[in-house]
């Protein structure tokens, strides 16, 4: 069941094009214009409360779910006719890049790394400065592109070219149906290396399979079939609380299990040089930074430099 609340925008705190930070009466919420229209304070709004009731933690705050004021009269985007979440009341069309690009049917062994969380996708960035990178977004978190304040800022210190959305994720630079036609797509628009991760959050029950992280598999298996070279980014922790997930995590010992060989692994060598390789960028994980579990940014790191190394 949905919960839903009605209320007002009380404040706009920060606006970008496709995601805008709000509060409604008061209590933190975001806004996606490219589905909701635009917002203003003042507007009279339904925000879905669900996720914040429920203290989870990457999901502390509302998200507009219709703008009242100024949402009722959208129409769909230009030529858009296949539809993201369908048959759900939030389904909507967004145009796939598959209408309108010629897909390879080989990536031509392109190094595509596979992330099991979305805090890994920027220290693999960090290695790849100097290569066309494309990242893809995978279901397992969140399904929003335009969330990942990451994402923004790789681009912005030129880390990383293209974003695409793949299967129910939405809101990147293209669109694709699946995993496997955006990886193609991220070839035909030119890049050197891929990154796959899940958006920010991460879907959990603590069993051995029921978890987000699983997408790394996936994208492990669609690179593999499509004549790429996987790597995965190995989750490793000296700073998680959680048993499971210190040293090599549970999450990726089960990515592993279902991989077999047909993933790489980076050593601990490749990692030298991290911190330098990362200054500047905001490194954050479950809360951590990079001086509170060094390990797990630089196993990210060292996927990143093991791409790179199969280049050419």
């Amino acid at each position: 069941m949905l919960s839903l609340r009605r209320g007002r925008v009380t404040a706009i705190l920060e606006e970008h094009d496709g995601r805008v930070r709000l509060e409604v009466d008061g209590a933190p919420c975001v806004a996606y214009p490219h589905l909701t229209g635009p917002v203003e304070v003042g507007d009279d709004v339904v925000v879905n409360v669900q996720a914040r009731e429920l203290a989870l933690g990457s999901g502390g705050f509302d998200v507009l779910h219709v703008n009242l004021t100024r949402g009722l009269d959208l129409g769909a985007a230009d030529r858009a006719h296949v539809m993201k979440l369908p048959y759900t009341p939030v389904q909507f069309a967004r145009r796939h890049v598959e209408e309108d690009l010629d897909l390879p049917e080989s990536l031509e062994g392109m190094p595509v790394v596979a992330c099991s969380l979305h805090s890994q996708v920027a220290p693999a960035c960090a290695a790849l400065r100097g290569v066309r990178v494309a990242y893809v977004q995978l279901e397992g978190g969140a399904l929003p592109v335009e969330l990942s304040d990451s994402l923004r800022e790789l681009r912005g210190q030129g880390l990383l070219e293209t974003r695409i959305g793949s299967g129910a994720c939405f809101g990147g630079d293209v669109d694709c149906v699946n995993v496997y036609s955006a990886l193609a797509a991220a070839r035909a628009l030119g890049a050197d290396v891929t990154i796959c991760a899940i958006g920010p959050g991460v879907v959990g029950t603590g069993t051995g399979l029921g978890h987000g992280g699983m997408a790394a598999a996936v994208a492990i298996a669609a690179a593999h079939a499509l004549g790429g070279r996987p790597v995965l980014a190995v989750r490793v922790s000296e700073g998680d609380p959680r048993e499971r997930h210190r040293g090599v995590s549970h999450h990726s010992e089960a990515v592993l299990s279902l991989s077999g060989d047909m993933a790489v692994v980076a050593s601990e060598a490749d990692a030298s040089g991290w911190r330098e390789a990362c200054a500047g960028l905001t490194l954050s994980h479950m809360g951590r930074g990079a001086e509170d579990d060094p390990a797990f940014f630089a196993a990210a790191y060292a996927a990143g430099v093991r791409a790179r190394s199969l280049l050419g």
